[in-house]
């Protein structure tokens, strides 16, 4: 029986602690130590049964207990206390962004953030793995920054699966409905009181979303939910799973988070100028954005694309071509047929926007293309992924060298208060004063970590590990009990691991390219090294494989088969359902925090940056984050690694991964047994293990400061969102007039570039060229119609490798210098020195320029000298 009508149930407070619902609807707690413990003192077994949701519990704390705690004047007056930081936070107006650059007069967002997944706090669990943490703490930066941005994503009624594994070790999905009405957002309503909705438009049906709101601290989350009754019983499903469905469901959500989420904004009047994707999933506000500049402004698509293009931001965090999302040309054609013509572009050119071979028919339609072709701003999420996400999309570009292609690169952090353990962070507090909190970013700050006493940090460092072996062991009896294990077994888990081992942490998504069971190359040997007497070791492993994913599944199983044997019971074990909360025990509580991937296809990594602020050290692969951050005093490299995809071992190692996997498992087990556990054996007469505390010590001061959010975040709006916006507002002033010259711009210079060519080119450079002597380069060149102000010269200028190709380039202007006969230009450069003895070379280019440029390559013309 449905009800005729539905309304939702509030807690009714008492008058002293009547705003208790208003904190627990602000994300702030899950951030803020002394609101958590405001609830946790409430109730505390609420808090744990609630999932660590304050919404959830207020609805289920008595009504006796309340009025007990409205007279407790112990708790009014830690309640009054939190209010009043609580009050300070959300009002502050004199923040970095106000600081570096003033307030916005119109209250209005600069930036919309989307991300498809978003790791809040696991009472929401709209998250999968490392880009949806990384898209949360990015947030929570955002508002400590006080960043005018907004966020949107969508709302999953049953969020991302929930792992058990049978008895012999094999991952099952459940999908549990979330009670959205207990967590810790509100539905956006019109003026009249009904929710607010949003439509876009799918083959013969309009789709209808509602929006909810969620408060982060300073920053808003919208979360679109297509849960609604007019809506068919298909696309009501459509926002219950993360990454659930097919290839079809795939797309109609990527259309209701592109295009919905461009809607919804504007349904709420939020008019920001930057729109940063967070992977592609997101790229189809790209093509809304420019539709409703075609409408509102009288735009051509070319000056619509411009004018968008200016303002979006888009940052890829996959460097293996599965992670990246294509679609079928007939099923875009089915979804997108009426958009497209409605934009009066042809299939041909609108399928172009997602191929790397415009004119390929069959190619499918990749929505990093669209997000490429449509972002004046690209990066990667590590150098080292930065420079793998050029190497795959050179094609994008193919006459610009892999180094200079527009993708740059901001490298991940994460949000220190959202990880650091509370022991820790009072620690902190006392030695480094409070200004980590705020200011975590400044070096000089952690130099203070140098001044921690050994005993303190070591003392608090071993409560952690006591704490996360507690909390594994109940973890592990309710996994027992949930699968029926018999009464011998449960009580096993009780005593599974110890607290005064060397604990290894092992948690991440279960794709097969981060080799999760690289110990078990040689299992007699890492049995070995788990039971040597008097310097035992234990792992504590975790991790979900995507639901399709039987070879990830597979490595799960070899996992719990080893843990059986009866050597290792107890000192291996699998934590099942990985969560927010587990990963924080993880992290604040192991001493060392073991990553694995096949090099070079991590993009960043952040688990490893959440386990070194807490203290554990690092043993990885030099991948990602870890190639920027590892130096052999702060924690130890697992094979070779290099600043390009191509460095490391041999190429004809490369090419075999089997062969790369046998050598890497070799070193890390080298590692472990030479270096790793002899440290952390290594005490004194007093029990420290000194040498080990002195390395955690190096550890924290060197990446705190640079791997955290608030840097990250800063980069990015340094970088990327005020001269987006900028350049947004610069190209939009009288009536879009610099967009519509850019766009006509490009069109005579892509109509002219095919009969561009350099004819000459001459140098008065002898050979050898003595070291202190300079000399000239004259280039004479045909520009087809276009003028010199149109195209720029350059001396491209390096080394020879042995394969005859410069490399070590730098890139020298050429200035004009006059006309030549047949209606052609000259550019010259003078005084041009190389450096170093050995065989150099150069070579002579033109390629467009133009001052409402991104970047200079962004056209992707080049005429090389010669070609």
């Amino acid at each position: 029986m449905r009800p005729i009508r539905t309304f939702s149930v509030a807690p009714s407070l008492p008058e002293p602690i009547a705003r208790l619902p208003e904190l627990a609807y602000n994300l702030l707690w899950s951030w803020d130590a002394g609101i958590r413990s405001l609830f946790i003192r409430l109730d505390r077994r609420l808090w744990e049964i609630s999932q660590h949701n304050p919404v959830r519990m207020l609805a289920l704390v008595g009504r006796r207990r309340l009025e007990e705690a409205a007279g407790d004047e112990g708790f009014l007056a830690q309640y009054r206390q939190v209010l009043e930081a609580f009050d300070a936070y959300v009002a502050e107006r004199e923040t970095w962004w106000s600081r570096r650059y003033g307030r916005r007069p119109d209250d209005q967002p600069m930036v919309a953030y989307f991300s498809a997944e978003l790791g809040l706090t696991e009472s929401m669990p709209m998250y999968s793995g490392g880009l949806g943490n990384l898209a949360g703490d990015h947030l929570k930066s955002a508002s400590d920054l006080g960043l005018p941005l907004v966020a949107v994503s969508l709302m999953y009624h049953q969020g991302y699966f929930r792992q058990a594994l049978t008895p012999d070790g094999w991952q099952q999905e459940t999908y549990p409905d979330y009670d959205i009405y207990t967590m810790p957002m509100q539905l956006v309503r019109r003026s009249d009181g009904q929710p607010l909705t949003v439509e876009v438009s799918l083959p013969g049906r309009q789709l209808v979303a509602y929006v909810w709101r969620v408060r982060v601290g300073r920053v808003e989350l919208y979360l679109l939910d297509a849960n609604v009754a007019v809506n068919t019983p298909e696309d009501r499903i459509l926002t219950d799973r993360l990454y659930g469905g097919d290839l079809d469901m795939r797309l109609r959500q990527e259309i209701l988070l592109g295009i919905g989420g461009v809607r919804a904004l504007s349904a709420m009047d939020l008019r920001p100028r930057v729109f940063h994707m967070n992977e592609g999933h997101s790229a189809f506000l790209a093509l809304e954005r420019i539709r409703r500049l075609m409408d509102e402004q009288d735009l051509t698509f070319d000056e619509a694309r411009e004018a968008a293009a200016a303002g979006h931001v888009f940052t890829t965090h996959t460097p293996v071509p599965a992670g990246h999302d294509y679609f079928p040309p007939e099923m875009m054609e089915r979804y997108f047929g009426d958009f497209y013509r409605a934009m009066h572009l042809s299939r041909q050119a609108f399928m172009a926007l997602g191929r790397q071979e415009p004119g390929a028919e069959h190619e499918a339609f990749c929505m990093t293309i669209l997000a490429l072709k449509t972002a004046a701003y690209a990066n990667g999420v590590s150098r080292l992924h930065g420079a793998v996400a050029r190497r795959m999309w050179q094609g994008l570009w193919p006459e610009v060298p892999q180094g200079e292609l527009p993708i740059g690169s901001v490298t991940n952090g994460i949000h220190l208060l959202s990880w650091v353990s509370q022991d820790l962070a009072e620690l902190y507090d006392r030695y480094l004063g409070p200004r980590w909190r705020t200011d975590p970013d400044d070096p000089a700050l952690w130099e203070g970590v140098a001044g921690i006493p050994a005993e303190e940090l070591w003392r608090t460092h071993e409560r952690r590990r006591e704490r996360l072996v507690a909390y594994v062991r109940r973890r592990l009896r309710a996994q027992a009990l949930d699968r029926g294990a018999s009464p011998a077994e449960i009580a096993q888990t009780e005593q599974a691991l110890d607290p005064g081992v060397l604990t290894i942490g092992l948690a991440r998504r279960f794709a097969t390219y981060k080799r999760a069971t690289l110990l078990l190359q040689d299992p007699d040997r890492l049995v070995r090294l788990l039971t040597q007497p008097g310097r035992p070791v234990q792992i504590i492993v975790a991790g979900k494989a995507h639901p399709h994913d039987d070879a990830g599944k597979d490595l799960i199983r070899q996992i719990v088969h080893f843990a059986r044997r009866p050597e290792v019971q107890g000192r291996v074990v699998f934590v099942e359902d990985y969560d927010i909360a587990l990963a924080r025990y993880l992290v604040q509580g192991c001493d060392v925090w073991l990553n694995t991937p096949r090099r070079p296809q991590e993009a960043s990594g952040t688990s490893g940056m959440k386990a070194s602020v807490n203290g554990a050290l690092n043993v990885s692969v030099l991948d990602g984050w870890w190639q920027e951050a590892w130096s052999p005093e702060v924690g130890w490299a697992v094979g070779p690694g290099g600043e390009e995809p191509e460095s490391g071992y041999p190429e004809s190692v490369r090419h075999d991964p089997a062969l790369v996997d046998r050598l890497d498992a070799r070193a890390l087990m080298d590692v472990l047994e030479h270096d790793v556990v002899p440290l952390f054996y290594d005490r004194g007469a007093d029990g420290l293990p000194r040498g080990w505390i002195a390395r955690m010590r190096r550890s924290i001061a060197a990446i705190a400061p640079h791997f955290n959010t608030h840097r990250m975040v800063k980069e990015y709006a340094e970088r990327f969102y005020v001269p987006g916006a900028r350049r947004y507002v610069s190209l939009a002033a009288d009536g879009m007039r610099r967009a519509k010259e850019l766009a006509r711009w490009k069109q005579v210079v892509a109509q002219s570039w095919p009969g561009v060519r350099i004819d000459e080119v001459e140098s008065t450079a002898a050979d050898p060229v003595p070291r202190d002597r300079g000399f000239t380069v004259r280039a004479i060149a045909f520009l087809n119609g276009l003028h010199p102000d149109d195209v720029v010269a350059e001396l491209y200028l390096g080394r020879v490798d042995p394969r005859g190709e410069l490399t070590n380039c730098r890139v020298l202007r050429m200035r004009p210098a006059g006309t030549a006969p047949g209606g052609r230009f000259v550019f010259e450069v003078a005084d041009v020195r190389v450096e170093g003895s050995g065989l150099h070379g150069f070579q002579v280019r033109l390629h467009p320029i133009h001052p409402d440029l991104a970047t200079p390559l962004e056209t992707g013309l080049v005429r090389w000298a010669g070609v």
